[in-house]
């Protein structure tokens, strides 16, 4: 079996978009169970130092179809825009990533493997080939992204369980 860069990425990253989308309906039910805000949840954060749920969510498109597209210019830099501030709106950047994901060609993704990718922030410049840039920058920070946006919710009492992180595995069909 052929195992490719598109196979290495694209699937797991829908498979995550699709459990960080179902976390969204379940804070949104916590909130109205609790009587909280949903700007409350949405600034959450697991320490001080740390950026909230809401960048948490955002970074996630950010690191998928968001590396992708840098992978596709050439350069990718982080996202300073602000992030949304009601959970409709999260919705809507995680369901726009997963949309972006299921439109992906294969084979031109594939293509990408070889291109030059800058992760450019400031001063700071880095040059990776595009699967390097996927695999080992943009991959991690995803992860990173939506574990942190998990732990944040469960550190404000939100009932999760690990399978609310994995979402719907990929099965033999």
């Amino acid at each position: 079996m052929t195992f490719s860069l598109y196979d290495a990425v694209v699937p797991s990253n829908l498979q995550i978009l699709g459990a960080i989308d179902a976390l969204l309906d379940k804070a949104a039910a916590f909130c109205a169970e609790q009587g909280t805000s949903e700007a409350e949840l949405i600034d959450a954060r697991l320490a001080p130092d740390m950026l909230p749920f809401g960048y948490q969510v955002k970074s996630c498109a950010a690191h998928s179809i968001g590396g992708i597209d840098g992978v596709r210019a050439g350069t990718f830099s982080p996202d300073l825009k602000p992030w949304p501030t009601d959970f409709a709106s999260l919705h809507g950047v995680v369901q726009d990533a997963i949309a972006s994901l299921k439109a992906i060609d294969r084979a031109e993704f594939d293509a990408l493997a070889d291109s030059d990718t800058e992760f450019a922030f400031g001063e700071t410049r880095m040059p990776f080939t595009g699967a390097n840039f996927l695999l080992s920058f943009s991959q991690p920070n995803f992860y990173f992204h939506a574990t942190t946006a998990y732990a944040i919710l469960r550190a404000q009492g939100v009932k999760l369980g690990k399978r609310d992180f994995i979402g719907i595995p990929r099965l033999k069909r």
